[in-house]
């Protein structure tokens, strides 16, 4: 057997509407699909820009407030230009957690909050070399 395609992610919050407002008034994710599902999860699917997988959000009050470990688990975006978007978080009122930090490679990152304590990367590449 062989997997073929990543198709998403799923991430349990605890309200739904105050992280979908993150993900696309901060980050400037679409969400292109909203539904119940058969056992009353409510689910948001967000489209990351020039990513195929999608972010799945779900919300299951029944399970209980969302404890997310530290260090556990982070989703990494690409920006074109670090310091705007630090600009753009500052003036957006998003703290910084850690960085701007540099690699050897190039790459210059920082880590922000999203709801529940998820971290966010995001990391700007040195001018024309692709990001892994």
């Amino acid at each position: 057997m062989k997997v073929t395609k990543l198709l998403h992610t799923r991430m349990r919050v605890s309200d739904l509407d105050e992280t979908i407002k993150f993900y696309t008034s901060v980050l400037g994710l679409e969400v292109i699909e909203h539904k119940t599902s058969p056992r009353g999860s409510h689910l948001a699917f967000l489209k990351v820009p020039n990513s195929d997988e999608l972010i799945e959000l779900t919300s299951f009050p029944p399970s209980g407030p969302v404890k997310v470990q530290e260090d556990l688990v982070h989703l990494a975006f690409q920006v074109e230009n670090l310091e705007q978007t630090i600009m753009a978080l500052t003036d957006k009122g998003i703290a910084i957690t850690d960085g701007p930090t540099q690699t050897s490679s190039g790459n210059r990152f920082i880590f922000i909050d999203a709801p529940d304590g998820y971290e966010i990367e995001l990391i700007q590449g040195p001018a024309g070399v692709p990001i892994a």
